[in-house]
């Protein structure tokens, strides 16, 4: 809440407490961290103008989730449907080439989450996939009323009937809209070519912590060790689509080299293990590169990465909240 807000006589301070989850509630409805905290912050002004005609009907956490709700409903009516890189390619990657390609609008691509700013930590593993970015792009699909229900149903836990009053329908509309998002998540997870771990945390975590190891020395043969043979990686908001583990590592060790040197900063993103990557910076010390997704699969041979999305720009660490610089 901004200090204006919150310093405001009269003005609920525990409206703050619900920050967190407040913000994995927009997250996962806009799929931008830094358009869920805007989201947010226009709720809360939004709350506070309208906090005299509060008549304590509803509790004051239900009251602003209907007001967020409804902000971004706005939101959702004035933009086009955000997704990964994954799913806007249609066929298989073009050879490795010596450029980034062209940048796509930022507003293309569903956008990375530190878990820590969006989860509910009481309860970690339904939170964890329900931030995986695959999840997230899968409710993109859903029409934006269908969304918000099957997230405060099936991700919130919340009541049949208190969702039916926030969304201001019956329960009967309530529930037949969850059943219809059920449906469709469904088809567009089983249609979609975005991979999803099938390996426990701590697994996740070894090969994460590996590739991470080898990505630092930038060791090319143990980096090829680490991914799955159809392994794919993509560098939003760029166009880069690289398909197949050969092609991969061929970027890496060429238009890609200048990563050597790199030094990292373990993050838990989006769900799973991951890192933010500062190249080597001219003036010194390390600037900020990119966010590094990772999904990890056993294919029955080993557990190895299969999937690596790079978030690419100092605007993405900013909004995650990751240091501007380091030494």
């Amino acid at each position: 809440m901004t200090t204006a807000v919150a310093g405001v006589s009269g003005f609920p301070a525990e409206l703050d407490v619900y920050r967190r989850e407040l913000r994995g509630y927009a997250y996962r409805m806009l799929g931008s961290i830094q358009d869920a905290e805007d989201a947010v912050q226009n709720a809360m002004l939004r709350a506070w103008r309208a906090y005299e005609r509060f008549d304590g009907r509803s509790s004051l956490r239900t009251w602003i989730y209907r007001i967020l709700t409804n902000v971004c409903l706005d939101e959702i009516a004035a933009r086009k449907r955000r997704a990964l890189p994954v799913d806007l390619e249609s066929g298989p990657s073009a050879p490795v080439i010596s450029s980034l390609g062209q940048p796509r609008p930022a507003e293309t691509f569903v956008e990375p989450s530190l878990d820590e700013l969006v989860r509910d930590p009481a309860d970690v593993v339904v939170a964890r996939e329900s931030v995986r970015l695959a999840f997230v792009a899968a409710l993109q699909h859903l029409p934006a009323s269908q969304r918000a229900v099957l997230i405060l149903r099936d991700v919130l836990a919340w009541p049949a009937a208190e969702v039916a009053a926030l969304l201001e329908v019956s329960v009967a509309a309530a529930n037949s809209q969850l059943q219809r998002a059920r449906e469709t998540m469904r088809a567009v997870q089983d249609g979609s070519r975005a991979a999803r771990p099938n390996v426990d945390r701590a697994e996740e975590l070894a090969v994460v912590e590996r590739y991470v190891e080898a990505f630092e020395r930038y060791d090319m043969d143990a980096l090829a060790a680490m991914l799955a043979e159809d392994a794919v990686m993509s560098m939003p908001p760029f166009q880069l689509y690289l398909s197949g583990r050969e092609d991969v590592v061929g970027w890496m060790a060429g238009p890609g080299h200048e990563c050597l040197g790199s030094r990292t900063i373990a993050v838990d993103v989006s769900g799973g293990p991951g890192f933010a990557q500062y190249r080597r910076d001219p003036a010194g010390g390390h600037a900020p590169w990119g966010v590094h997704a990772l999904v990890v699969r056993d294919d029955g041979r080993g557990a190895r990465v299969v999937e690596e999305t790079v978030f690419l720009g100092a605007e993405i660490f900013a909004a995650l909240g990751l240091p501007a610089h380091l030494d």
